[in-house]
């Protein structure tokens, strides 16, 4: 039997008006699970523990089966471990966001959060960005490490765990009362609006109808994670796909492989055929028992507030990966077990995480089941099926 998840993060979502009442989910052109879902067991699952942010990283240890009340250190050192960071006992890690700021003629506490992303921008660009930055800013104290696209990571030496805003959850909003209240942070984010509005990439990026890459944003504050071997927690050899530093350093942390597929890139044109490639070659291929595919598209859709955009992306996440996956594991004659669902709600409403438990989906080549449901939130809720404690979910996977 092999085993995968495919995990479309921030997919699932609220009722919109534009929609018919519908969710992203429940309108999304969705063929081949429309089939799956008439074949599968289908429930609720809250992946965020009581108290806890709701965020990948705490959303996606669960799926993995992995307690974040024992387990989470802070995201960015779980981002650290992928980019290769090596992390003292005494280290800090920080997520260093490259952002889009208004460059009103306002005082710099004045200025809006305009985009948490850039506008996509590809790490190509970003790294030249970055470098302006730290060849000022850079010293014994701190270090900035290059990630993908937007997302990078800062290292503060002897440094401590202090409270700091995530960008997505104040876009559109002034950003003086989610500054940090750490001074030297103030001073470093304020110094790299400075470096960057004026940059010439960033004045092309302009000229070209992107937003400007224009400061950087410090969040996601933790030390050194240490996480148990996935393959002695659960038997199963496990590979990971995914475009995001995120997953990719959980995966590091926790003993599983990690594929390199070119083009992924954690957006709405990221390349979800090689990540299916990556995917059926590790199960078919290269003696690994379990696949976890990660599309990031959904939330960075959810978090730019656009509705065609998401529901563009949730059939893409159908057509581009669920489809073939299943396709090219029947062909190559393997039972399987697919698990498919969100990390966390991503609602267009409000452009950020939401704690809601999410949607699952669970197929077993083997034994289909015989039902006229389609998956959704609705359909979730309905079914009366509830796995209260996220990390117990993988359980249910490789349960036969």
């Amino acid at each position: 039997m092999k085993y995968a998840i495919v995990l479309g993060d921030g997919m699932a979502d609220e009722p919109i008006e534009a929609l018919g009442g519908k969710t992203p989910l429940a309108y999304a052109e969705t063929p081949n699970l429309d089939q799956l879902s008439k074949k599968s067991e289908i429930g609720m699952v809250h992946t965020i523990p009581e108290g806890m942010k709701p965020g990948s990283d705490t959303a996606n240890l669960s799926v993995l089966g992995y307690d974040p009340k024992r387990y989470y250190s802070g995201r960015s050192p779980l981002e650290a471990l992928s980019i290769g960071v090596p992390m003292k006992d005494t280290d800090i890690a920080l997520r260093c966001n490259i952002v889009t700021l208004s460059e009103e003629n306002v005082p710099f506490e004045q200025q809006v959060i305009i985009d948490h992303s850039s506008s996509e921008i590809s790490t190509e660009d970003c790294a030249v960005l970055l470098k302006a930055v730290a060849d000022e800013l850079e010293n014994e104290e701190f270090h900035f490490y290059v990630g993908t696209s937007y997302r990078h990571c800062l290292i503060w030496d002897q440094g401590r765990v202090i409270e700091l805003t995530q960008p997505h959850d104040v876009l559109g909003q002034v950003i003086g009362q989610y500054l940090p209240t750490e001074e030297k942070f103030r001073r470093m984010m304020k110094r790299s609006y400075e470096i960057l509005v004026d940059h010439p990439l960033n004045q092309e990026r302009k000229k070209q109808g992107k937003n400007p890459a224009n400061c950087c944003w410090f969040w996601g504050a933790g030390t050194r994670p240490a996480l148990d071997s996935f393959e002695e927690k659960t038997g199963k050899r496990g590979m990971m796909v995914s475009a995001v530093d995120l997953l990719k350093g959980i995966a590091t942390g926790a003993g599983m492989g990690v594929a390199k597929v070119e083009g992924a890139n954690g957006g709405l044109d990221t390349n979800y055929e090689g990540k299916v490639a990556a995917a059926v070659k590790a199960l078919t291929k290269d003696g690994y028992d379990f696949a976890y595919i990660h599309v990031e598209a959904p939330d960075e859709m959810g978090h730019q507030g656009s509705v065609e955009k998401k529901v563009k992306a949730i059939h893409y996440l159908d057509t581009r990966v669920i489809g073939p996956l299943t396709e090219q594991l029947r062909a190559a004659g393997e039972d399987f077990r697919l698990l498919v669902l969100p990390d966390h709600p991503t609602p267009i409403r409000v452009r950020t995480h939401t704690s809601d438990s999410v949607p699952y989906l669970l197929y077993d080549s083997t034994a289909e089941k015989n039902k006229t449901w389609d998956y959704n939130e609705e359909t979730g809720r309905a079914s009366g099926l509830l796995i209260a404690r996220g990390h117990e979910l993988i359980d249910r996977l490789f349960e036969k």
